[in-house]
């Protein structure tokens, strides 16, 4: 993968089937899979597992938020031996295809494992992301089989007023890379009584050029207006509404913030709405199992959606 920024016409391909997807936003994900996929990770993270011969048939529902979320779902499936039968997500299929085709050309015993078609039936197990109402779907379509089924997931961001500006430069990464649509993403902060958001925003400036496009612009000023007229308090330096609000999940172009005075509230809330947060990102000397500030896109191939570990649950089938 290391010529695939001199590939214009792949990335231009994939930004016209989506224009989530740009060429800056595909290269963040190539290169984050071209540094993790190598033999001392991979072997790393495969020393505790010991899989069966007996290969079955996976299908995979992949997601297409983000670009290439679901390889790693297909990686896990490879590399426990079984055959992965994938859907593709309609918003991602030039990359993810791309992508396909080089790990074949790498390991040709790829191309009988991996099976690209719309119907899952006689599946033997499934992997399926998706919105908590075709989750609710695949929970019954798929009722009779062993099954991952994921739904919407969201993030959030302990803050104790003392961060640093790298630290709250970092945070911005995991606010705003790829626009904020993965479950990576950061959308709720938790802040202390009297938080001055003025250094959080002078951070964040950087990302200001997320107005240049049309669809992060359009949500972003949709959003502040139906604030506006409904005479909302929140804050606004151009590019992002920030609005007190308790629900984690933020639309696109608002982030939601919480005041809390004691660690105990944090751990109370997280607690309360561990169902629907992927992952806690902070300095780890407030709060243990926290991501360090600007890691959320670059999670360790260990680390798995909905905190479900899909290789333990292969090796069970």
């Amino acid at each position: 993968m290391g010529g695939i920024q001199s590939d214009d016409h792949l990335l231009e391909k994939a930004y016209i089937e989506n224009k989530w997807f740009t060429p800056e936003s595909q290269i963040y994900a190539l290169q984050y899979w071209a540094k993790h996929l190598n033999k001392a990770d991979l072997m790393d993270w495969l020393e505790h597992y010991q899989f069966s011969t007996h290969s079955q048939k996976i299908g995979l529902v992949m997601a297409g938020n983000l670009p290439l979320v679901g390889l790693h779902d297909l990686i896990c499936i490879l590399l426990s031996g079984h055959v992965a039968v994938v859907k593709l997500s309609s918003d991602d299929t030039i990359l993810i295809q791309w992508v396909i085709f080089q790990l074949i050309l790498i390991n040709p015993e790829f191309k009988n494992l991996i099976k690209m078609q719309d119907n899952l039936k006689n599946c033997d197990a499934i992997i399926a992301t998706g919105s908590n109402n075709t989750a609710r779907y695949f929970n019954a379509y798929f009722s009779s089989i062993p099954r991952i089924i994921r739904k919407n997931r969201n993030s959030l961001a302990i803050l104790s007023g003392n961060e640093t500006e790298q630290e709250l430069a970092d945070l911005a990464k995991d606010i705003f890379l790829y626009f904020g649509l993965g479950c990576r993403n950061v959308s709720k902060l938790l802040v202390p009584e009297s938080y001055n958001f003025n250094k959080f925003f002078e951070a964040i400036e950087p990302f200001n050029h997320l107005l240049n496009h049309n669809k992060y612009y359009n949500n972003y000023t949709y959003h502040k207006a139906i604030l506006l007229m409904n005479l909302t308090h929140h804050l606004d330096n151009g590019f992002i509404v920030v609005k007190e609000d308790e629900r984690i999940h933020s639309p696109l172009g608002c982030i939601f913030f919480s005041y809390y005075n004691t660690m105990d509230e944090v751990s109370n809330l997280i607690e309360r709405n561990k169902e629907v947060i992927q992952i806690v990102v902070g300095n780890n000397r407030m709060m243990c199992d926290c991501v360090s500030f600007g890691q959320s896109q670059n999670p360790k191939l260990d680390s798995y959606a909905d905190g479900e570990n899909t290789l333990t649950f292969l090796n069970r089938l």
